[in-house]
């Protein structure tokens, strides 16, 4: 049995420029930063470019992680932010079109599945698009990062009943635009 050296070792050895652990800190997260960035911008390329971005930030903080919160949550952090800051400089949003669809294994050899999944996806998509930024990161977290409504708050920095309400009405207003298709 193989063991995965844990976030702090690596972060330990990146800083004694070790490329290969640094490598592996991008190599767990990647995915993570990358999906993340995907489901905010609606954009391949934007989700990229993004991920580039928050992986630059990170290489460049790297001796600022203090280790009062995991590893992961401090970079989720760092990709928050670079995604307000994406927003910030384009307030244009994403068009549906620019999300490249992902069929599932299982339904790839029926069409008509593979269709519906590809319709709820871009109804999903266009419909947090409407969302207003605030809204769509605590959607963000929450579904997709799976994050307690707790770590929310402390991630965005915002009270829990802030969050609380974000998130009820982002729920609420899903529903509406997913209802009206």
């Amino acid at each position: 049995m193989v063991f995965a050296p844990s976030d702090e070792r690596l972060v330990r050895r990146a800083l004694e420029n070790n490329k290969q652990a640094w490598l592996q800190l991008v190599q767990r997260y990647e995915g993570l930063v990358f999906n993340y960035a995907l489901r905010m911008s609606g954009s391949r390329d934007d989700a990229m470019d993004l991920m580039q971005d928050v992986f630059l930030s990170l290489f460049r903080n790297l001796a600022g992680w203090r280790g009062e919160s995991s590893f992961k949550n401090w970079l989720m952090k760092i990709a928050h932010y670079r995604c307000i800051e994406h927003f910030r400089r384009r307030k244009d949003f994403a068009d549906e079109h620019d999300f490249e669809q992902h069929e599932s294994e299982h339904d790839w050899h029926d069409p008509e599945a593979v269709y519906q999944g590809q319709q709820r996806t871009q109804t999903l998509v266009r419909a947090m698009q409407e969302l207003p930024v605030e809204q769509r990161l605590v959607v963000e977290l929450k579904f997709f990062q799976h994050l307690k409504l707790q770590e929310i708050s402390q991630q965005l920095d915002v009270p829990l009943n802030t969050v609380k309400s974000r998130l009820y009405k982002a729920v609420e207003r899903l529903q509406q635009l997913v209802e009206e298709v």
